[in-house]
């Protein structure tokens, strides 16, 4: 009983964050099972913002990246957001830590050294905010570069990708009707969760179409909604959400490989192929159009130049011009939970419904009917109490 005491006390005694650590190099499959105090180590060029938000509210204690949180390409906000939250983050680890360190090893980092029991299994740099911000201010400068960059991808999408965005040849037949109806659509992307609450009287009021795409699928699940239909490679998508009845469309390379059709398979579910260069998000607008919805509503999805290059892929060109494409039925939610919130408190209702009651009450008591309302409310509740005590006597 003593040897195990002994041996906690030594460990809480040693510097740094000792923690079980979690170790992938997808960032959104880690954040699935990373539980509040644990060690998160990620292979993750640019550090985007919703990686690092999913980051924090897991309740990661140190994030260590054996990649460049900040490449330099863009002013990403992943690293910064991790900073301002006391998250400690390590960059530039050595790649080694994913050769060395297991997942639910019990790891120590101090001083951007990661030790597994007494050997160093590797070591990073510490950022802090001024560090950070100094990388971020390089990578402001070198922005032009990657406008260019999304300028080149744009027109090679054009090039390849033209009858499907102009003629919506390739566009597969589904089962769940849009015609005449509103969709909306859900990525797990920024401000999701309060958007969503935000569209709330909509949702029950026109009740739309639910699509979600990929996590968009779990982030309708937890808000209470369940999904008509699912897109996406399925990569990061619950079980769950798999099964929960929706129709599954796969997006697939354009040589027709689909690798989430063998996991939709193994759970005996059918699925509908989509072969598309662009993104899920893409695919999922360009059905809801094709298939004559009225009106597509976007949540989590991605509109401007540093959320497509956050998004940290080339073919994010391609949302660019589905969103031309589906133009004028597009109504983008996104900060909608920043732009309204309602100006009345729920303790200034509840004082105006207890003033209206009291006022209510008052009125009964001064006039002449209502105070014949009264007496046959008090006549009936002397009823009730005399009929209610003649059952236990």
């Amino acid at each position: 009983m003593r040897v195990p005491g002994l041996r906690r006390w030594k460990v809480d005694d040693l510097p740094g964050v000792t923690a079980v650590a979690r170790i992938d190099r997808r960032t959104k499959r880690l954040t699935k099972r990373l539980a509040a105090g644990e060690i998160a180590i990620i292979d993750h060029v640019d550090l985007d913002r919703v990686s690092a938000e999913a980051l924090v509210a897991c309740g990661a204690s140190v994030v260590v990246n054996v990649a460049a949180g900040i490449s330099g390409r863009y002013p990403n906000l992943g690293p910064q957001i991790l900073v301002d939250a006391g998250v400690t983050f390590v960059d530039n680890a050595t790649p080694e830590l994913f050769e060395r360190v297991s997942d639910g090893d019990l790891v120590r980092v101090h001083d951007g050294v990661v030790y597994l029991g007494d050997e160093v299994a590797g070591k990073g740099e510490v950022q802090t905010r001024e560090t950070v911000e100094a990388a971020m201010t390089e990578a402001r400068a070198g922005l032009s570069v990657q406008i260019e960059a999304f300028a080149a991808n744009t027109m090679e999408y054009v090039r390849r990708e033209r009858d499907l965005l102009i003629d919506g040849v390739g566009v597969p037949d589904i089962r769940t009707p849009m015609e005449g109806r509103h969709v909306l659509i859900v990525v797990r992307g920024y401000h999701y969760k309060e958007d969503l609450a935000t569209l709330r009287p909509y949702i029950r009021e026109y009740r739309p179409v639910l699509v979600g795409v990929d996590g968009g699928a779990d982030a309708l699940l937890e808000a209470g909604y369940l999904p008509d239909l699912i897109v996406g490679d399925f990569d990061s998508v619950s079980t769950k959400a798999l099964t929960c009845g929706a129709e599954l469309v796969v997006h697939a390379y354009r040589d027709g490989r689909a690798p989430g059709l063998e996991r939709v398979r193994e759970l005996g579910r059918d699925a509908v192929v989509f072969p598309a260069l662009g993104t899920s998000e893409d695919i999922a607008m360009l059905l809801a159009d094709d298939k004559g919805a009225d009106l597509i509503v976007a949540v989590g999805t991605h509109a401007t130049l540093i959320e497509f290059l956050d998004k940290g892929r080339s073919g994010m060109a391609s949302t660019f011009l589905t969103r031309l494409r589906v133009g004028s039925k597009l109504v983008d939610a996104k900060g909608v939970s920043r732009l309204y919130r309602s100006r009345i408190s729920t303790w200034s209702l509840l004082l105006l419904v207890v003033t209206t009651l009291i006022t209510f009450g008052v009125a009964l008591g001064v006039s002449p009917i209502g105070r014949i309302w009264i007496n046959g409310l008090r006549d009936f509740w002397n009823g009730f109490i005399f009929w209610l005590v003649g059952l236990f006597s």
